[in-house]
């Protein structure tokens, strides 16, 4: 039986739900991004290598990524509502443990429970966004977090050069709307009765449909390359960007982030409407020859060359993954797709967070220019296996047609 949890005022608050939920959503992966810019400060005040640095970012991925695969579910049986504003909640209190961080190990701390406040509340978003509506919610789920990224990089850098107190303003005004936002949630109508299972729903389920496995392997090169794309800018990008300018300002690297995440809505905006077999083939093309431009730029010392490569590379980011998650999706029944998001996202999110290590640790090593060459040289080569593997596969259909 349903449980009627809403709060008996503004009977026609449903239709502020999905402008509120794409708002928070877009929130999160702002506040995700916020710390990018902030690095250099953080390695000027503490002394930490990039080893390091790749460390205290991927430390994120690993966290949501629990936090996807333990509380995935957990909004279907305890309602929306709950599950996004405990999430918020967390959230909040990594913003206020960020603020007062004086050491690299709190600066780790911060970035774990932000990481699982992202992962419990983006969840429940992406069902809550759904809800609200079937026609503009996929939309909006893959528009938020490229919006939020690269809103969230370019505002704390502004931050950083026009505020007081740069590595603790961005995070309290985050703390400000977050709250207000939790307010509003708490007002709008619950989508979801409550129901039993809750424990067991935190059991995490990892599993790739057999309808599902060949497409899996075949999207696999591309989408690691895509989620270790955006892992290297989130977390070495900044370093780089103002390597090849030769500007310490913090703004570029703010702006860096900001040019792959508009390449990648641009991609959304302009090729939704393509099948995703072209999806993922354009998104593949066009994320090597973005790579291509963009190495040229860093060995050129050409700031414009590599701006250009990296938000030509955004778009390959942007059109490929909606390729990729279009390609597996709809191969799995309604009672397999749990499972086969989960596998999805493991898949992602160690290509976000392992690679980056490795690049950071090269980068203290080898030195940042000649890691750059090799990983992008790598992510180019995964990105060519996907388009071979396509039209492998398209040739064989066809001769089986």
């Amino acid at each position: 039986m349903a449980v009627n949890t809403d709060p008996p005022f503004l009977p026609d608050r449903a239709r502020y739900a999905l402008p509120l939920y794409a708002f928070i959503a877009a929130l999160f992966f702002a506040a995700s991004s916020a710390p990018t810019p902030l690095y250099r400060l953080y390695q000027e005040a503490w002394g930490f290598s990039s080893a390091t640095l790749t460390l205290v970012f991927s430390v994120y991925a690993f966290s949501l990524l629990a936090a996807l695969l333990t509380t995935g579910s957990l909004s279907d049986h305890i309602g929306r509502r709950p599950a996004i504003i405990g999430g918020v909640a967390l959230e909040v209190g990594a913003m206020l443990i960020f603020a007062s961080a004086h050491s690299v190990q709190v600066l780790i701390l911060a970035r774990v429970l932000q990481g699982f406040a992202t992962g419990t509340a983006t969840s429940a978003l992406g069902a809550a966004i759904l809800d609200a509506s079937r026609t503009r919610g996929s939309l909006v789920n893959t528009l938020s977090p490229m919006l939020g990224m690269g809103v969230g990089a370019l505002g704390t850098s502004l931050l950083v050069d026009y505020a007081p107190a740069p590595m603790q303003t961005v995070y309290f005004m985050l703390v400000a709307i977050f709250v207000l936002q939790a307010v509003g949630v708490w007002m709008l109508p619950e989508t979801v009765s409550r129901s039993p299972g809750t424990l067991a729903s935190l059991v995490p389920r990892v599993r790739v449909p057999r309808a599902a496995r060949a497409a899996m392997l075949r999207i696999a090169p591309v989408n690691v390359a895509v989620w270790a794309l955006g892992g290297f800018y989130l977390s070495l990008g900044p370093t780089l960007a103002r390597a090849v300018t030769g500007n310490t300002d913090v703004m570029t690297g703010g702006w860096v982030v900001f040019a792959l995440t508009v390449g990648g809505l641009a991609a959304v905006l302009l090729l939704r409407a393509l099948s995703a077999p072209r999806l993922l083939m354009t998104g593949a093309v066009v994320l090597a020859a973005g790579l291509v431009v963009t190495l040229t730029g860093v060995h050129a010392g050409n700031a414009a060359i590599f701006f250009a490569g990296t938000a030509l590379a955004g778009m390959g980011f942007g059109s490929a993954f909606q390729g990729a998650l279009r390609s597996v999706l709809p191969l799995a029944e309604a009672h397999e797709r749990a499972g086969l998001m989960a596998a999805f996202y493991v898949l992602s999110y160690l290509a976000f967070s392992v690679p980056a290590i490795i690049a950071g640790t090269m980068a203290h090593v080898v030195g940042l220019r000649l890691t750059t060459d090799v990983y992008g040289i790598t992510l180019v080569a995964l990105a060519g296996m996907t388009v071979v593997a396509s039209g492998w596969g398209r040739g064989r259909r066809m001769v089986g047609g």
